[in-house]
């Protein structure tokens, strides 16, 4: 049974779903999404017996959503993280991310080993601090019509998602899943980006009416702001994260990836993937799915379950 409360962290108000006894795995969303995302890794966990926890990260949900942009940056993220720990009196977790969330994992790890028993990424991976801020390397390497590059100017992309949460949502869902009969377009046209993605003519087996009202609800309440301010703190965090350059994650990691996810696709990412360990010392394995896409754990809920278990008894014993 999955059930809710609010907590004080880090200086904001945090909505969790969580279910189970056990060693806490704390399981952090991405972009655009929210606690639901983990529907069906909460209760399976819970039935293991572990503590499983999904809060709605800052800016989503039932969240605080702090007016201040440099209050996105992943040192907060992080933060949060580690102040949740200390509301749950818990010395140690196991942090499991999706998409942005698996960068707030990573760093979590990075950060404060001494809290991480082990992390998992999902779809994103480690990556390690580069020579260039990011959106430098964008702009020059793939075009001002990258969709972070986009999602930069305050209110701009607040404009196109939030007219309608409920076709951006079934847009985003459909057309980064395996299921889209193309990889997700990741240029942004004259039009916006959600007018530029596919629509599906029904739903994929993975995605109900009732997940997407769901989602278009919390959109609705809130906005998309929140989540699009994370991607306007990706040159701070770069800037932030120098004292830390060339470091490795060391906890016992494990990565998971669609082989249909627009990430894995994205330059250097089969190789950032394939050679993870070089980063991750104690990476104990990266799962490639075949047809999967970017919504790993809600596309394909029983092979991320069945690896999230393995890695977890591994921890155990």
């Amino acid at each position: 049974m999955i059930t809710h409360r609010h907590v004080e962290t880090n200086g904001i108000k945090m909505h969790l779903a969580e279910a189970g006894e056990g060693p806490l795995v704390v399981l952090l969303h991405g972009f655009p999404e929210g606690w639901y995302s983990w529907r069906h890794q909460l209760v399976a966990l819970a039935d293991a017996g572990f503590h499983a926890v999904a809060p709605d990260q800052r800016g989503y949900g039932q969240t605080d959503a702090p007016a201040d942009i440099g209050a996105y940056a992943m040192l907060r993220l992080v933060g949060d993280v580690v102040g949740l720990l200390g509301v749950l009196e818990e010395s140690r977790a196991v942090v499991v991310g999706h998409d942005w969330g698996a960068p707030v994992a990573w760093n979590t790890a990075l950060f404060r080993p001494d809290l991480v028993r082990g992390v998992v990424g999902l779809s994103v991976p480690f990556r390690p601090r580069g020579s260039l801020p990011p959106l430098v390397a964008y702009r020059k390497h793939i075009g001002d019509r990258f969709y972070q590059v986009y999602f930069q100017e305050p209110g701009v992309a607040e404009k196109e998602l939030d007219q309608d949460p409920a076709r951006t949502m079934r847009s985003f869902l459909f057309a980064a899943s395996g299921d889209a009969p193309e990889l997700a377009n990741m240029m942004v046209g004259d039009e916006g980006w959600v007018a530029g993605m596919s629509q599906p003519e029904r739903l994929p087996a993975w995605l109900t009416e009732a997940d997407i009202d769901h989602f278009a609800a919390e959109f609705e309440r809130t906005g998309f702001r929140g989540g699009l301010n994370w991607y306007r703190n990706i040159d701070r965090n770069w800037a932030e994260s120098a004292p830390w350059q060339g470091a490795k994650v060391t906890v016992p990691a494990l990565y998971a990836v669609g082989d249909r996810d627009p990430v894995y696709h994205f330059p250097g990412g089969k190789d950032l993937a394939a050679g993870l360990k070089k980063f991750v010392p104690n990476l104990t394995a990266t799962i490639v799915l075949e047809g999967c896409g970017h919504w790993i754990q809600q596309e394909r809920p029983e092979a991320v379950n069945e690896a999230l278990l393995e890695f977890l008894k591994s921890l155990e014993a």
